[in-house]
């Protein structure tokens, strides 16, 4: 699998839940802030107003149909009609619901102009997220067109708008699909000469890297190898030391070091989600010896790795 790919599979536990909502101008509804979540919301048709008030700094962005946005750090947000319309609180969802919750505003709705919007929540694990996520900005709005976003709206829209057969399962592959299609995009423009990181540090410009992203995918694709540092250099193209260097400097930890970090990381996954047996998971850690995969995995997590599993 390649970075991306494993960021989505590792940052979420179970499927995405999402809702199609018809919303009567004028309307506004709050989202409030979930811990240990990520809101997706899609704007299939019509236009509305964000309003995150985030940590950092706040958001209040005007969406189209066909844009999207990826709220990675589960801080609250609104979406409204425009701004002088009045918030209504969060939204009471059924427990147990479906993949696909289908409903129009709650309340009284208006008689403007409607607007459709599939909202997604992803439940994340963040014990064992990808600094990836981490570093990901408050709001990330991609405006409708962008090539492979605007074809999975597309598709997005014509399976919520009329289900049929497959569609519990088709739902959560479009998002995971679209989600894979935000984050392609946030690196291609961070690491573009334009973006925010160019030649700097951080993943998007690790991924961006040449060199720094032919050894990540590497040890992704193949984290049993025997890698070393000089072994990872010649897959990227570069010295020893030019590669230790910019693998660092991109990164912020040498590459064994990020080594050692997925393939413990893969191993928790495969403890907590498998009955895979430990002289397996051993070996696919990259490790001969089931005691040394221990003692690495203790160090790593604080309890060996059958009582982890047990846990």
């Amino acid at each position: 699998m390649d970075v991306l790919s494993d960021v989505i599979a590792l940052m979420r536990t179970g499927e995405p839940t999402s809702a199609l909502v018809r919303w009567h101008a004028p309307w506004g509804q709050m989202f409030p802030a979930v811990p240990g979540s990520a809101g997706v919301q899609v704007v299939l048709s019509g236009s509305c107003l964000l309003v995150a008030d985030a940590p950092a700094s706040p958001v209040r962005l005007r969406l189209n149909a066909g844009d999207v946005l990826f709220l990675p750090h589960g801080h609250g947000y609104a979406l409204a009609s425009d701004a002088s319309a009045a918030v209504a609180g969060p939204p009471v969802l059924p427990a147990g619901r479906p993949a696909l919750l289908v409903r129009d505003t709650v309340g009284e709705p208006g008689d403007g102009p409607a607007t459709v919007t599939l909202c997604a929540g992803y439940r994340l694990d963040p014990e064992h997220a990808h600094p990836l996520l981490r570093e990901l900005p408050e709001v990330l709005h991609l405006p409708g067109g962008r090539p492979g976003v605007a074809e999975a709206v597309a598709l997005l829209a014509r399976e919520a708008q009329a289900p049929g057969l497959g569609t519990d399962t088709l739902l959560p592959a479009l998002l995971d699909a679209l989600l894979l299609y935000v984050l392609r995009a946030h690196v291609d423009d961070a690491g573009s000469p334009g973006g925010s990181s160019p030649g700097g540090s951080g993943w998007a410009a690790a991924l961006a890297d040449p060199a720094v992203g032919t050894a990540l995918a590497a040890m992704h694709g193949e984290p049993h190898h025997p890698w070393t540092v000089a072994a990872l250099a010649a897959r990227a193209g570069l010295s020893r030391a030019a590669f230790a260097r910019r693998f660092r400097q991109r990164v912020g930890q040498p590459p064994l070091a990020y080594l050692t970090w997925w393939r413990m990381t893969t191993a928790a996954r495969l403890l907590r989600t498998t009955d895979t047996p430990l002289s397996v998971i051993a070996s696919r850690s990259g490790y001969t010896a089931e005691y040394a995969f221990a003692h690495a995995f203790k160090r790593a997590y604080g309890t060996p790795p059958g009582r982890y599993r047990g846990r």
